[in-house]
């Protein structure tokens, strides 16, 4: 398995997922092997092939774009696990339902440990991001130098709003798992922010932003 962290829990990350180069992240409970899995990219046999013979409890999407859920209908038929989604995004899903609406705050138990879930909204009304131990997987609202993409000022607004409330809040060697690519650290995040607050930056200002370069 590729093993990415290993300590109170265990973490998983399948990178490379299809030509967006997603992530999918398997959250596991060494005692009772229960697991989370984070967000069902395409390829999802890729994923599946690291399950074995992990308990799946839950499938959570970070939220509802296409490369985020394309392998969601297989690795829940696979699994039988119970799928969460922001309920804004539900919609992306459709004609299968979630389980349930994931909530601010809400604490979904594995095994023995509990992850959070953090609305976020921005990158898309529905972005929720997971919290558990010392990680945060930030789907794609939160990447090393800067936020996710956004398709209006309004949007932008949102999402930097969600960052500094619910995310940059969190301890600063929080380690940042996103949808794509390399991880990065809360301590590291809130460095580029500030840099990126201290200069003027103009109204209309959406799209593909970078902390340090925008």
């Amino acid at each position: 398995m590729p093993l990415h962290y290993e300590g109170n829990i265990s973490i998983h990350k399948i990178p490379g997922m299809t030509k967006f180069d997603n992530n999918g992240y398997l959250v596991i409970c060494p005692s009772t092997l229960d697991c989370i899995v984070i967000d069902a990219p395409g390829e999802p046999e890729k994923l599946l092939k690291e399950v074995g013979d992990l308990n799946v409890k839950f499938i959570l999407i970070t939220h509802g774009h296409s490369d985020h859920i394309a392998g969601l209908k297989e690795i829940k038929e696979v699994t039988g696990a119970l799928v969460g989604i922001g309920g804004p995004d539900a919609h992306n899903i459709l004609p299968d339902e979630p389980d349930f609406y994931l909530t601010d705050q809400q604490e979904i138990q594995f095994g023995k440990h509990k992850l959070t879930a953090l609305f976020t909204p921005g990158h898309t009304p529905g972005a929720t991001c997971f919290f558990v131990g010392t990680h945060l997987f930030s789907g794609d609202t939160l990447f090393p130098g800067g936020p996710g993409g956004t398709r209006s000022p309004e949007a932008f607004t949102q999402v930097v709003a969600s960052i500094k409330s619910k995310l940059l809040v969190l301890p600063e060697e929080t380690v940042v798992c996103p949808g794509h690519g390399l991880d990065t650290t809360i301590k590291t995040a809130k460095e580029e922010y500030d840099s990126f607050a201290s200069k003027v930056h103009p109204d209309d200002l959406h799209g593909t932003v970078t902390w340090l370069h925008s």
